[in-house]
């Protein structure tokens, strides 16, 4: 087995009596994609927020690579190579598409901004933003927005990309392009961990799939093989599982 390049270790995190995060085991393989899934509330974009140290956990360790990070700061993590993109894009608005990119791979790189200007040119053309490059963020459509948001992760230089509803909101053919596209950046040896309530555009993608509900891991293994489950079915699809 490849060795585990992030691993959470007895994570645990509540917001008053909410608890979305108890005691949480998962590790994720160097080059591997694994899914998650479960229903709204269940502590999902938490454990980004965990990962990516914008949430501080109660108890347990986030490591990376071996080594704890638990107590590191978000931008320490991202220029360790751990990048996220969000549910909802943030891109700077006001500033053009190629602006955008040049700002994340300067600052979460650790770079000076003409150094990257030939990385993020070539990241335009990957993501299918060439044409838009000179557009400002704010006046994009939602999928080419998306496509940003993944493109300025990926101006970082990850080793471990956390995708958060990269798909959420798009139609049938516009998830068919970002599933591609998600492809071609696993295929470069990047570990990806990619929450997403669109389940087939997973089991597309991704070697593992977890579930998570009420702030514990109740189902893992095979895509195909989870989603079979009856407790699965009855928790995050609404099937009863005597059904």
């Amino acid at each position: 087995m490849p060795a585990s390049i992030l691993a959470l270790d007895k994570i645990s995190k509540r917001f008053g009596a909410v608890v979305v995060a108890d005691g949480i085991d998962l590790s994720l393989q160097d080059g591997e994609a694994l899914g998650i899934i479960g229903p709204n509330g269940a502590g999902k974009t938490t454990l980004f927020g965990i990962v990516s140290g914008t949430v501080a956990p109660e108890s347990g360790r986030v490591l990376f690579d071996g080594r704890d990070i638990t107590r590191e700061t978000p931008e320490r993590r991202c220029r360790l190579g751990i990048a996220r993109s969000f549910q909802i894009p943030q891109p700077f608005g006001g500033m053009t598409v190629f602006e955008n990119l040049v700002v994340a791979a300067a600052f979460g790189d650790g770079k000076r901004e003409r150094d990257v200007y030939g990385h993020c040119a070539e990241l335009l053309e990957r993501c299918g933003l060439a044409d838009n490059a000179n557009r400002r963020a704010g006046s994009l459509t939602l999928l080419d927005r998306k496509r940003l948001e993944l493109a300025r992760a990926l101006a970082t230089g990850p080793r471990v990309l956390l995708l958060d509803e990269v798909a959420g909101g798009l139609v049938e053919h516009e998830t068919a392009a970002l599933v591609a596209l998600v492809k071609e950046v696993r295929a470069t040896g990047v570990s990806i961990v990619w929450i997403a309530h669109a389940v087939h555009a997973l089991i597309a993608v991704v070697d593992r799939l977890v579930v998570l509900h009420g702030g514990a891991l109740i189902a893992e293994g095979a895509p195909a093989e989870v989603i079979r489950r009856p407790l699965v079915a009855e928790i995050y699809m609404g099937i009863e599982a005597n059904a």
